[in-house]
């Protein structure tokens, strides 16, 4: 479904009935990355997808990470979503953390998959922004089938070779069927130099923070660690035989770890409301 929204129309989908748990994709992906998660806890959970600027079916006019926010906080606000759980993996792990920074009277819980509060100095920000700049030129020169070529090979997927084969097309398909303009738009104004950086506001966040890395991604794990030290209510959980993508090459451990924290958060609210 769509919701328009400053010009601009997000596609959003609604699945099954429980406690709301909104899950945001990474950088290539879409709503169907969650197709997995969807078929195994709509049961028990309600789960609210969007897909994120310049991807999928949305389609907007370039956004930065603040004015996607808002415009999910308007989304959201349509949807009549007074609290939910929040999920972001990667590019999707940094909108969600930015979320909950501008809006933390939403999010009752905020659970980060291989994500990072952005860069703390003004020159990696900088050297950041350069790098994704020329990728978005490489992005418009050469086409989204070298792109994706390129993108499937870099360090950080190299644990996904090892996925069974039809997962792994399914994962090139997603990613072929991305629009050029779409991606180089989202490098250029939501990328990791582009954004906001949080590190020095971390421990402002007063909800329930997971944090997910995969064993196999020492970037990550150290960002992660250092994000666990900062915040007043996290745990950070490493994956085994995981990289970057947990919720793909492990999602059993993922779904676990994703329902005990919604469990945990919600037994607290109805103690906390008992107790009133």
């Amino acid at each position: 479904m769509y919701y328009t929204v400053n010009d601009s129309q997000y596609w959003y989908e609604i699945h099954g009935e429980g406690y709301p748990l909104v899950m945001l994709h990474g950088f290539t992906g879409t709503s169907s990355t969650w197709d997995n998660f969807i078929e195994n806890w709509q049961e028990k959970l309600q789960i609210i997808t969007v897909d994120l600027p310049g991807h999928g079916r949305t389609k907007t006019y370039p956004k930065t990470m603040e004015e996607c926010c808002e415009d999910l906080k308007d989304l959201f606000d349509y949807l009549g979503l007074g609290g939910f759980h929040l999920l972001g993996y990667s590019m999707g792990g940094r909108t969600a953390l930015s979320f909950a920074m501008i809006y933390p009277q939403m999010v009752l819980s905020l659970m980060l998959e291989s994500a990072s509060p952005g860069l703390s100095t003004d020159a990696e920000r900088t050297q950041r922004m350069d790098k994704d700049e020329a990728l978005a030129k490489k992005i418009e020169k050469e086409g989204i089938g070298n792109f994706v070529d390129f993108w499937e090979n870099i360090p950080l997927f190299e644990s996904q070779k090892n996925l069974p084969k039809e997962v792994q097309q399914e994962i090139r398909d997603e990613r072929l069927s991305q629009k050029g303009q779409g991606l180089a738009q989202s490098l250029r104004y939501m990328g990791t130099g582009s954004q906001p950086s949080w590190w020095d506001k971390l421990d402002q966040l007063d909800m329930t923070v997971l944090l997910l890395a995969g064993k196999y991604d020492d970037k990550f794990i150290s960002i992660n660690k250092l994000m666990e030290e900062s915040v007043q209510a996290g745990a950070l959980m490493i994956c085994e035989n995981a990289g970057h993508a947990i919720h793909v090459e492990q999602p059993e451990f993922f779904g676990k770890m994703v329902q005990t924290c919604i469990s945990a958060v919600e037994l607290l609210k109805q103690v906390k409301k008992e107790e009133e």
